[in-house]
């Protein structure tokens, strides 16, 4: 059930990129441990308390993730529309596309606050985008957006990806936390809403699964990962459906996808590529977070400092997911295609052939700096 963001007309013929790939970027670029100095003061701050004054007062708010939601997107707008409903307010919780959220995060609305994407209001007066670095990656909600400004409202994004467009009326947004989790925390404390098992279980959700299974997580991630279980969460009962369970089918579908992989020694700079096409049919009957799970395996290959996997979302069109070791910024190569995300992960989407598509690609990364 996956799709793309918005995307302008291409020329088939030749790669043409767009918006950034929405199960992208879910890797923070350095386990940097920066939020705790700047909680008692500073542009965050001042962020977050004002965020939080705006949704105190509101009677109503909805709250959007991104397309294809993960569970760090769907899990932070969770996480806080939980703290609003317990405070009263109204709350909405959807995101564009597909129509039903992933199966392994829809125990976590324990609320029934989600609802469809035409049932949210053509110009909420309160609106929440998280972890979405821009407009296109609300996919069919991003007209919400301008309506909300234009009628008056507030939009108040709550991200950390680098490439964030800044693109509401209040931002939240922070490229150094390894999760929008942790922001949405942030917000939840201003709110002076204590932390229950529920709430908690939406933020580790995010947190374990953007930092790999804390693999890329700093000193106060592991500080908040520690504050979340002594509120309740299962740990073991909380990963196992996000990062632990596939169906038969995921096993077959890994086969056919892994016996094509390539690798490049040569490409990325020398540092080397490894690379593997998902056509449709290949995933035939799985969900996306099955075909999002493929670069997780390509990128555990020694030889190479990159890799990346092509997902057919249409005709000669992809939805391509990069992955960097520590050496190569895959950010820069991405934005040189349309797309964004951190330094070790970052995607974006083209049309063309899977050739094409490769071809550009390696230009890119031969072009990116170095870290």
């Amino acid at each position: 059930m996956s799709m793309p963001g918005t995307e302008p007309p291409a020329d088939a013929r030749s790669p043409v990129p767009a918006v950034s790939d929405p199960a992208d970027a879910r890797v923070p670029e350095a386990a940097v441990d920066a939020a705790e100095p700047r909680r008692a003061g500073g542009p965050l701050a001042d962020a977050v308390r004002r965020a939080a004054a705006t949704l105190a007062a509101a009677p109503e708010v909805t709250l959007l993730a991104h397309v294809n939601p993960d569970a760090d997107a769907l899990g932070s707008a969770l996480a806080l529309g939980l703290a609003l409903h317990r405070r009263g307010v109204r709350v909405r919780v959807s995101f564009g596309d597909p129509g039903d959220a992933p199966e392994a995060l829809r125990a976590l609305d324990v609320a029934g606050l989600l609802v469809p994407a035409a049932a949210v209001p053509e110009a909420p007066p309160v609106l929440v985008a998280l972890d979405t670095g821009s407009v296109d990656r609300l996919g069919s909600l991003g007209d919400r957006v301008a309506a909300t400004v234009a009628a008056g409202g507030e939009v108040i994004v709550v991200d950390h990806h680098a490439s964030n467009t800044r693109y509401g009326t209040q931002h939240v947004v922070d490229e150094h936390v390894e999760a929008t989790a942790l922001l949405a925390l942030r917000l939840v404390d201003a709110l002076g809403v204590p932390l229950d098992a529920a709430t908690a279980r939406c933020l580790y959700a995010g947190l374990v699964t953007d930092t790999r299974a804390f693999r890329h997580a700093g000193p106060e991630a592991h500080r908040v990962a520690a504050r979340l279980l002594s509120a309740g969460v299962d740990a073991a009962a909380t990963v196992r459906p996000l990062m632990d369970t596939h169906p038969f089918g995921w096993l077959r579908m890994l086969s056919v996808v892994l016996a094509r992989a390539e690798l490049d020694p040569h490409a990325a700079r020398g540092l080397g590529l490894v690379h593997a096409v998902v056509r449709a049919a290949d995933a035939d009957g799985l969900g996306s977070q099955e075909v999002d799970s493929v670069i997780d395996v390509v990128r555990s290959t020694a030889e190479a400092e990159v890799a990346a996997v092509l997902k057919e979302i249409g005709p000669e069109r992809w939805s391509v997911s990069l992955r960097a070791v520590s050496r190569l910024d895959v950010r820069a190569a991405a934005e040189a295609l349309g797309g964004g995300g951190h330094r070790l992960a970052a995607g974006f989407t083209a049309e063309g052939t899977a050739a094409d598509v490769l071809a550009a690609l390696r230009t890119a990364l031969d072009h990116a700096p170095l870290l």
